[in-house]
């Protein structure tokens, strides 16, 4: 089969290349994935799991790309709740070869089945950045009715996630960005913009709740708009500050079949939208990631037609 690989851990995206794999093999409980979309993320490159496996052994050439759209091709041994043909999606085993390939191995329980009505190429933007939102915060910030929740980064893949959750748990938003994400921002219905480079943070007053996705500065600052007994939710990096009286909480996102599940029935309701800014083939994939090609949205590789 066809995949992109990484070899080299200094060369970043730059060093992805198409090559040639053997078929990968289903181990028990998992399932082989006949690719049809598949999403990647920049920062894999930077990831342990990328380059070893989990018992730290090099694991060179590896194949990126945790987010999956596809259908069953075969089933390992013991495997139970999914069916050979089934449309499925979900994330890909963070220390395993991913989903830049025509075929992937995948731990059963991280697939979730995808219903014939949305696309693939859209069903692989979902499941990072849907369950990071949906993990930062309510699993780990336990956000409610009438909440004031600051989302750095809010029209980013994860950050665009959370401002319509958020809203529709009835949350008031503060969305924060560059001053060319303002317009986005407030379309998906955020009651406020910070423009990071021109406005003042201390302008948000205060939250109960911070997701972060950005870290550094911007990081250590907010925890002093958390209100006391609020909550600072990031994915960027562990939080050297906390709130006062309040929790800090650093989190990598977990599979979740169920709340996939869940995540794709609200984007089939129109209660959720996931914007995909352009579509490329596997053949294109090294160079769509390169830094000059960076464009609003999720770019998603397509893989195998329908």
């Amino acid at each position: 089969m066809q995949a992109i690989t990484a070899s080299d851990r200094d060369a970043g995206v730059s060093g992805l290349t198409l090559t040639d794999l053997p078929h990968p093999h289903a181990a028990e409980n998992d399932v082989i994935v006949r690719v049809h979309a598949a999403g990647f993320t920049r920062g894999e490159l930077d990831w342990p799991g990328t380059w070893s496996d989990r018992a730290g052994r090099d694991r060179t050439p590896s194949v990126p790309g945790h987010e999956v759209s596809g259908v069953v091709a075969e089933l390992g041994y013991g495997t139970t709740g999914l069916t050979v043909g089934q449309r499925v999606f979900g994330l890909t085993d963070w220390a395993r070869n991913g989903s830049l390939a025509e075929y992937v191995a995948v731990e059963a329980r991280n697939l979730a089945p995808l219903p014939a009505d949305v696309d693939h190429t859209v069903a692989a933007a979902l499941p990072i950045s849907g369950l990071t939102a949906w993990q930062g915060l309510f699993d780990h910030a336990r956000i409610t009715t009438g909440q004031t929740v600051l989302i750095h980064g809010a029209a980013g893949a994860v950050g665009s996630i959370a401002v319509q959750l958020a809203l529709e748990v009835g949350a008031r938003v503060v969305g924060t960005g560059r001053s060319a994400d303002r317009d986005a921002v407030l379309a998906l219905g955020a009651h406020t913009f910070l423009d990071l480079d021109a406005d003042r943070l201390a302008d948000a007053g205060e939250v109960d709740v911070v997701f972060d996705v950005i870290g550094g500065d911007i990081l250590a600052r907010s925890a002093a708009l958390v209100r006391a007994g609020g909550t600072l939710v990031t994915i960027a990096e562990p939080p050297t500050v906390r709130p006062k009286d309040g929790r800090a909480v650093f989190f990598v996102v977990e599979p979740d079949r169920a709340r996939l599940a869940d995540l794709v029935q609200r984007l089939r309701d129109g209660r959720l939208g996931v914007r995909v800014g352009a579509v490329r083939p596997l053949t294109e994939a090294a160079a769509a990631f390169a830094p000059d090609r960076r464009i609003p949205g999720r770019t998603i590789i397509r893989v195998t037609e329908d």
